[in-house]
């Protein structure tokens, strides 16, 4: 998908403004990826710009931080805690080491479903994994947390009455407090049976707090489709609510369980891991 001005004429899947940047393509521009349009790439190059100039790390190292973060969460899920249902929410553009892959490395009988808003990630997501054992890609709103879940039990896409992992990877700082973002995990942690995880990285403004504003500031000017809302640490502690967070807890990503993969230490985003008793 990705285009040069020269073929920007070229018709957008169904229901997509190709003008119009949006996160998730944005994201997959960050990690070298070809799917987005030039409107997305130029709004991530003035995200970079703009927090290069404010003296913080790039969308680049923010982004290589959130998939290693994710590969490290996922084998913890599948292999320490036994998880075999995981629910993916905002999960975005297809990208080397996808959540189903990394958890069928531990576990290939574990259920995986995406769920997101673009109909660009859903067909082409559905196009990648077109026959795959066990993972589903779903069309959902994260703002509309009942539906979703009413779609996942009547299609029996996954039981929860058993545990399941639901990943909030870099996904509620697209909301704005006015959306309450706080309710809308909350019913899903309520959803979810004992045993069961919340996984959870969040952008937070609290290393870079000129940065937070010129991110902020210029993903807004550039007219993105969703918003990015720096939040403080006590406020992305809230989306945990009674869950145990297992060790290290809310840390910087690079903090949460490293491996011997190197990676940056952008100290962008706040991660952990709940458990519900």
């Amino acid at each position: 998908m990705q285009r040069d001005a020269t073929d920007e004429h070229r018709p957008a899947p169904k229901g997509v403004n190709p003008n119009v940047p949006n996160m998730a393509r944005m994201w997959d521009y960050q990690l070298g990826g070809k799917d987005n349009f030039a409107a997305d790439r130029r709004a991530a190059e003035a995200v970079n710009a703009a927090l290069t100039e404010a003296g913080a790390p790039t969308g680049r190292e923010a982004a290589r931080d959130n998939r290693a973060l994710i590969h490290r969460m996922v084998r913890y899920l599948a292999s320490e805690a036994g998880i075999r249902q995981f629910l993916d929410l905002g999960s975005g553009l297809p990208s080397m080491g996808n959540v189903h892959e990394v958890a069928h490395a531990a576990a290939p009988e574990a259920r995986v479903v995406y769920v997101d808003y673009d109909p660009v990630v859903v067909v082409h997501g559905r196009a990648i994994l077109a026959g795959g054992d066990n993972v589903t890609v779903r069309q959902g709103d994260l703002r509309e947390p009942q539906q979703v879940l009413r779609e996942v039990e009547e299609q029996q896409l996954l039981d929860l009455d058993q545990p399941v992992a639901v990943l909030l990877i870099a996904m509620l700082h697209c909301l704005y407090d006015e959306e309450d973002p706080w309710s809308i995990a909350a019913q899903f942690r309520d959803a979810i049976a004992p045993g069961s995880y919340l996984a959870l990285a969040h952008l937070t403004h609290e290393t870079h707090p000129d940065g937070a504003a010129a991110l902020a500031r210029t993903v807004k000017e550039m007219g993105a489709t969703t918003p990015l809302v720096p939040r403080s640490r006590q406020a992305v502690e809230r989306f945990v609510g009674d869950f145990e967070l297992v060790e290290p807890g809310l840390v910087y990503s690079h903090e949460w369980r490293p491996d011997s993969v190197l990676v940056s230490a952008a100290r962008w985003m706040l991660a952990g891991i709940g458990r519900k008793q």
